[in-house]
């Protein structure tokens, strides 16, 4: 377990902040199962989501990047908190996969250019006895919005995203694994992403990108 409990690259375990927000909201509790519910809950809501924050910069993948911004992605949010995990003493890794969003906002599928969310970034926790996977990356109120129940955590079950949303209506499906890492493969990560989103990795990604900030920030 030496690589899941270490300090990584992006899963920045022993960066100053990531240390003082994981003992901030680890509880008083020294049962593991329950440091990692809390620490759930608390990168759940402390970073909001926010896909429109996607950089090229792989500094912007760092647990620590997500808790200084205030809002992230799925990826960041995921390292963030496996970094608080490994610091506890929870042995921690990261999962990605690509989703299908049949529920996604009009002006994020014409940044996509389709409803396939490649590298979806979830963790993955070692507890009694074995891995057990937490999805941190929507916050109660963007759920809300979205009229979908938030993902609750028990360091029992595994916590993906629902199929569907409270009326019913298919809402995220996983289309491929691709695994388990002991911290985001960079070189895998941005291929892929560039296979699936030529346009994002263009001259003009940064420019489009911020017309898409602006927007969310006028609403």
């Amino acid at each position: 377990m030496h690589e899941y409990l270490s300090p990584g690259r992006f899963i920045d375990s022993d960066h100053p902040a990531v240390v003082e927000f994981a003992e901030q909201h680890r509880g008083p509790s020294h049962d593991p199962r329950e440091q990692a519910i809390n620490l759930y809950y608390a990168v759940r809501e402390a970073v909001r989501y926010n896909p429109y924050t996607f950089s090229r910069d792989p500094q912007t993948l760092r647990g620590s990047h997500a808790l200084a911004t205030g809002e992230s992605y799925c990826v960041p949010k995921a390292t963030l908190l496996a970094g608080c995990a490994r610091h506890c003493g929870i042995p921690a890794r990261i999962g990605l996969a690509d989703v299908r969003n049949h529920l996604s906002t009009p002006r994020l599928l014409e940044l996509l250019r389709s409803d396939r969310f490649a590298m979806h970034g979830y963790t993955e926790f070692f507890l009694d006895g074995h891995w057990v996977k937490a999805t941190p990356a929507f916050n109660q109120q963007l759920c809300e919005l979205f009229n979908v129940a938030p993902l609750d955590f028990d360091g029992i079950s595994d916590s993906v995203f629902h199929p569907y949303n409270r009326d019913g209506a298919l809402l995220m499906e996983y289309l491929v694994d691709h695994g388990q890492f002991s911290d985001v493969p960079e070189a895998f990560f941005f291929a892929h992403l560039q296979k699936c989103y030529p346009h994002l990795f263009t001259d003009q990604q940064p420019a489009l990108l911020g017309d898409m900030l602006s927007d969310v920030s006028a609403r």
